[in-house]
């Protein structure tokens, strides 16, 4: 039973597009239904939360507005596995019952070591090809994340 659901940022969360305004401030689009499915999860008894390589004031805004139980940035291949090994000991539960999207190299340690392994339709070969994980119909930042929330709630 998945007890912890956890996402990617760029490429999954959003469509991987890094986007700059003239006084070279960067922006993301992310997709609403995502976040309705953090919402929907969490309403389940669902934990949610966000592990991410870069650290932004960007996702520290979409964390909080989506109100996510974990935020993780700057953390990536290893780092994201230990992120999360320390969350499953904050939480009392194991990798098996943790369920992440990712879509690139720095996701492939941390995907090949959870309970539900899951990417965007148009995640990197290296990640699409990790035995037995889940090739989501979404791409990033197309509503992929909503997609896995809302088969594990069904």
């Amino acid at each position: 039973m998945i007890k912890l659901i956890l996402s990617d940022v760029d490429g999954t969360l959003t469509d991987g597009g890094m986007y700059y305004d003239n006084q070279g401030n960067e922006l993301k689009k992310f997709n609403t239904r995502d976040g309705m499915g953090f919402k929907l999860a969490q309403s389940q008894g669902i934990k949610v939360g966000i592990i991410t390589g870069e650290t932004t004031k960007i996702v520290e805004n979409r964390a909080r507005k989506l109100q996510v139980d974990f935020l993780r940035q700057g953390v990536a291949g290893e780092g994201k596995l230990n992120a999360v090994k320390e969350i499953c000991q904050q939480l009392g539960i194991t990798l098996s019952e943790v369920a992440y999207v990712g879509d690139d190299v720095g996701c492939v340690q941390l995907l090949s070591n959870v309970g539900l392994a899951a990417c965007p339709a148009d995640a990197m070969p290296i990640v699409r090809n990790i035995p037995g994980i889940r090739v989501l119909t979404r791409k990033g930042g197309e509503g992929c994340v909503r997609e896995l929330i809302d088969t594990i709630l069904a």
